[in-house]
């Protein structure tokens, strides 16, 4: 007898509706699976044999082809294990056909019959969704995440058995059987503490300053000074002063965990925006995604979210050059033997280093660096790289009697209501076009949003001629001075806009001119 089980597979960020089709026949017996198989999938007849049997299911002796479509996408991952073994039931008779009607099925089984969890859950689910599939019966532990899309079944199952006993009730009695997920098992989630507040910083005014313009205009930006003078601490505190995810970036973002398996029962749903700060030792796979099958890797992690470098020139230069792409194009693009995938990165870059190897150059009472130390530390991060932040500040020392001030600083939320509003007047003026912040203008488009006076043009060429900027570094400082234009509520750029912007870009001459 033939059957057909829907089911579900990833494909880099994108999700597919796959079939496991089941003959079962008399003939020499056998167990045979087809359908561009990756050992691991191949390994499923074993373990769906014992979990059958440990169901008390005892196959008899026939000969069961299984076929996974499409046969052009290698099937990857123990997901397919529950629809096979639907499937082989469904084909011996002990399944009702209608009871997978409008189905999907999805699961990895235990030698036991038990039910384990696999990754891709959401975007499966979303995709099962947009093809009217009624319902998903899924592992316990992936129940949560499937949940968080409405209009269709969640069904959790944990093991064998209680998928067979529930395929095998008729439609009316089903729900009492196993009742669908409710929706509202979502919960918020503990990604980072956002207790820290801006309020706790002493001090530092121009590089808060700094931190608003570039989280108003979704800019990079780089900080540099010397160690203990908080660059770390202001960067950590840089998320509360964003705004909160929109339930449209909160799916986005959470099937980019999905599909990286950083989803479970208590992490169904990312409601706050990422923050990844990789450690300088990480390696060029772990930053990119890879693996034979690539996995996200920290950047598309961090998708509309931060990404914070700290000591960044102790990367490796070969990894840091991995982010000029993602920089530049907001995706990471990776080829591998069993097809390319191309993986979301828009995230704002936040990077912090120290001015030279000690820590205090130009303070040369306490620096005893040499010019060729200070030089080889700072080539580490190439001129392409620096030329794709738009933000570049100095976080100075901090003396003692700005530790001690017990005056009131202002506190996060103050920042995040002015950065609301610079994001309601972008909102507004990119009305209907592909971008959403002014760092994400597009070069044709510079003439369009961000108007220049003659006296404005004027001191842009100066700036142009004096400070040899690359083209994508003037454009850089006009969006910027879009920004500060936004956060001070005017439409039209002012010459002292451009002078703060250019401020910015200072350092490009000071450090590495």
């Amino acid at each position: 007898m033939y059957s057909r089980v829907i089911t579900g597979a990833v494909s880099g960020i994108d999700s597919i509706l796959a079939t496991v089709e089941v003959d079962a026949s008399k003939g020499m017996p056998g167990f045979e699976m087809v359908g561009q198989l990756s050992n691991e999938v191949r390994e499923a007849k074993e373990r769906v044999r014992v979990a059958l049997k440990n169901a008390s299911v005892e196959i008899p002796p026939m000969r069961i082809t299984v076929s996974i479509s499409p046969a052009e996408m290698r099937k990857e991952s123990a997901s397919y294990d529950l629809p096979i073994a639907v499937g082989i039931l469904v084909s011996l008779g002990l399944i009702p056909r209608e009871g997978i009607q409008d189905t999907l099925i999805l699961g990895e089984l235990g030698l036991d019959g038990e039910v384990y969890s696999v990754r891709g859950v959401l975007p499966i689910v979303q995709k099962a969704k947009q093809e009217r599939v009624r319902r998903c019966i899924l592992p316990l532990a992936n129940v949560r995440e499937g949940a968080v899309i409405g209009g269709i079944d969640i069904i959790g199952v944990g093991n064998l058995s209680d998928t067979i006993a529930y395929l095998r009730e008729v439609e009316e009695r089903k729900a009492q059987k196993i009742a669908p997920a409710e929706r509202t098992l979502i919960t918020h989630l503990d990604e980072m503490d956002m207790d820290v507040d801006f309020a706790e910083i002493n001090g530092q005014e121009a590089v808060k300053r700094a931190v608003e313009v570039a989280a108003a205009g979704f800019h990079h930006i780089l900080m540099i000074g010397p160690p203990g003078s908080g660059k770390t601490m202001i960067a950590k505190r840089i998320p509360a002063i964003l705004p909160d995810l929109s339930m449209e970036e909160s799916l986005e973002v959470s099937t980019i965990y999905s599909v990286a398996g950083q989803l479970d029962d208590k992490r169904a749903l990312i409601t706050r925006r990422p923050f990844l700060d990789p450690h300088h030792t990480i390696s060029e796979q772990a930053l990119a995604g890879g693996g034979r099958i690539p996995k996200p890797g920290v950047i598309s992690l961090a998708h509309r979210g931060i990404l914070f470098m700290d000591e960044l020139p102790e990367f490796r230069r070969n990894t840091l050059e991995i982010l000029r792409q993602p920089l530049e194009d907001k995706r990471i693009h990776i080829a591998r033997t069993y097809g390319s995938f191309i993986y979301p990165a828009d995230f704002m870059l936040v990077a912090a280093m120290n001015p030279c190897p000690c820590g205090y150059y130009p303070d040369r009472s306490r620096c005893n660096c040499s010019d060729a130390e200070i030089k080889k530390y700072l080539s580490k991060i190439s001129g392409p790289i620096l030329d794709r932040i738009d933000v570049v500040t100095e976080a100075p020392r901090v003396d003692i009697h700005q530790l001690s001030a017990t005056m009131q600083n202002e506190c996060s939320a103050d920042i995040k209501a002015r950065v609301m509003e610079a994001r309601e007047r972008q909102k507004y003026r990119y009305k209907n076009t592909a971008y959403r912040f002014n760092a994400e203008i597009g070069s044709g488009d510079i003439r369009t949003y961000c108007k220049l006076g003659t006296g404005e043009q004027k001191m842009m060429e100066e700036v142009f001629t004096m400070m040899n900027l690359s083209a994508r570094a003037y454009h850089k400082v006009i969006k910027v001075a879009r920004t500060i234009a936004d956060l001070e509520g005017k439409d039209d750029i002012c010459t002292e806009h451009i002078s703060e912007a250019v401020c910015y870009r200072r350092n490009d001459k000071d450090y590495w001119g």
